[in-house]
């Protein structure tokens, strides 16, 4: 059975994620965007292709780590579209992107409390496990806890002015609304990203 808290929080709920990645792709400009497998992918694809956005295809767990590498690797500010599902398979990464702690960061945690894309099976989010205080445990300083498009979009405009890690903790419905597949082949992302990077 939920927790009373989780009823509560799915219940008042109202954002979809494919509404939290347009709130987040509407202010997008010259950053490097990566976005974990799956559903989240399939979105941003549909709401806002570039060669500057990194489609994960088949790596859960790793969206953290790989920008973690960008960040450290680039000038650019990019930004982490990672999922509940991907972060609690990969928690170790929050402690290194911590000790990192790359200025020009941003994690966003799209959270809906299960695994969307195999089937909505519940996450240890949908309960107990709180992304935020996990990341602050970690060692990131700078994290906030969103639950509407408009408090997105201005939280992450104030991320992207200041030069600081952040982390962005998004409490989203589930049962978002599904996407056709991305019409690339993993090597044409592959390669149209990396011609897109300034310092590779």
């Amino acid at each position: 059975m939920p927790s009373a808290l989780s009823y509560c929080l799915q219940s008042c709920l109202k954002m979809h994620r494919s509404d939290a990645i347009k709130a987040i792709m509407k202010q997008v400009k010259d950053e490097i965007v990566v976005s974990n497998i799956g559903d989240p992918s399939k979105e941003v694809y549909h709401t806002n292709d570039r060669p500057k956005n990194f489609y994960m295809l088949g790596s859960l767990g790793l969206a953290s780590s790989i920008s973690l590498g960008l960040a450290l690797s680039q000038r650019e500010k990019v930004i982490c579209m990672d999922g509940d599902g991907s972060l609690l398979v990969n928690l170790g990464s929050l402690a290194t992107i911590a000790n990192q702690n790359p200025e020009n960061l941003i994690i966003i945690a799209l959270d809906n409390g299960s695994y969307g894309t195999t089937g909505n099976q519940r996450t240890y989010t949908s309960d107990l496990t709180d992304l935020e205080k996990v990341a602050k445990s970690c060692g990131i300083k700078n994290t906030y806890k969103i639950r509407d498009e408009k408090e997105l979009f201005n939280i992450l405009n104030k991320c992207l002015d200041n030069h600081i890690l952040s982390f962005i903790h998004v409490i989203i419905e589930p049962n978002s609304p599904r996407m056709e597949n991305i019409p690339l082949e993993p090597t044409i992302i592959k390669s149209r990203f990396m011609k897109s990077l300034k310092h590779c």
